[in-house]
């Protein structure tokens, strides 16, 4: 009884190798369809290699260097600052920090104002949604549409003037980029650098692409990061002009009363007041003034100290990495995938056969 499943498990075995030399000698038979498919097949994949454009990639990589840090005698000034109940912007916040720069370059409003920088191209300066929309020929099929055919970018444009018109082609032309070739991400996790990469049919079109962005999104990055400490700089430099102003008045207006007094009899101390009351003025401007230049002073430090730096690393340089769809590339995996695909319809025809004269 114990040798039964072992002889079972044998003819089960044999049935098995007889049924792959079977399958294989079915399809040794179909040698001839199955070859002249590979070749089909590797004649179709050299030919789309032949109509496949290469395309270039533009690398910009940069890092950020915030000074967050703030020496001990700073921060006590800042904290004298806050007592006087003036903001001087010492906490910047980490509203651009990690993967929030990273989204911050795929953004639509990035994305479109790169769009609109201008680009010396064949000759003329034009912007890069021009640029984009004469490499790509789309305007070959706006002929016939006399609200498309009139649509222009002109480099530099005020986006708030813009029509729904190029808000939708924009629209289409953000979709094109952010999805199709735009990259932007940090190599490594463990380094602060950030890489910048653009895919693109057209090698300038990449590079001025990638460049324009990086500038653009370092501009509005900086511009956000020191907005209130620039604020309160400014605020501070109109009352110093403005205490300044009553400094001075007050200055002449004691010099004008001194010399309404002169040679005055001593005795008339009433005629003296006016010059008294003119004197305290000056002290008492003369103290402000002398705090808000210090004030006016720190906030300068603090703007400098809120401003980051941008340091770009690596430009993408002529000529780009090309990567294109090789011959022989296409020509393996043409063959092969139409040889495959032929084996498994001969092979599932024959079972549905097999499977219908039972």
């Amino acid at each position: 009884m114990e040798n039964i499943p072992l002889e079972n498990d044998e003819i089960s075995l044999k049935e098995l190798l007889k049924k792959i030399q079977e399958w294989f000698r079915f399809l040794l038979s179909k040698w001839k369809i199955i070859v002249l498919s590979g070749i089909l097949g590797a004649a179709l994949g050299l030919t789309y290699s032949l109509m496949q454009k290469p395309t270039y990639t533009a690398t910009l990589s940069f890092v950020l260097e915030d000074d967050k840090s703030g020496g001990g005698g700073l921060g006590g000034a800042l904290g004298l600052a806050s007592s006087l109940g003036l903001d001087l912007g010492g906490s910047g916040g980490n509203i651009f920090s990690g993967s929030n720069l990273t989204e911050l370059f795929k953004s639509r409003r990035m994305v479109e104002q790169t769009l609109l920088n201008p680009v010396n191209y064949n000759g003329k300066s034009i912007s890069l949604a021009e640029m984009y929309l004469d490499i790509n020929k789309m305007r070959e099929g706006w002929k016939e549409n006399p609200k498309l055919s009139n649509i222009n970018f002109l480099p530099g444009a005020n986006r708030n003037n813009f029509t729904r018109v190029h808000d939708s082609i924009l629209g289409v032309l953000y979709d094109a980029l952010s999805k199709g070739g735009l990259t932007v991400g940090q190599k490594d996790k463990k380094v602060a650098i950030i890489s910048i990469d653009m895919v693109s049919g057209n090698e300038l079109f990449a590079k001025y692409f990638c460049e324009a962005l990086a500038k653009e999104v370092g501009r509005f990055y900086v511009e956000t990061k020191s907005k209130k400490a620039r604020i309160n700089m400014a605020i501070l430099d109109r009352q110093v002009d403005s205490i300044r102003g009553e400094l001075n008045g007050s200055i002449t207006g004691v010099a004008v009363a001194n010399d309404n007094t002169f040679n005055l009899n001593p005795a008339m101390n009433v005629r003296r007041a006016p010059s008294a009351r003119k004197q305290v003025d000056v002290q008492a401007n003369t103290a402000i003034l002398t705090e808000l230049v210090k004030q006016s002073e720190l906030a300068k430090v603090t703007l400098r100290k809120e401003t980051p730096l941008i340091q770009v690393i690596d430009r993408p340089i002529l000529p780009l990495h090309k990567e294109r769809f090789s011959k022989a590339k296409g020509i393996l995996i043409g063959g092969f995938l139409a040889g495959f695909l032929v084996t498994v319809i001969i092979i599932l025809r024959r079972i549905i056969s097999q499977i219908m004269t039972w």
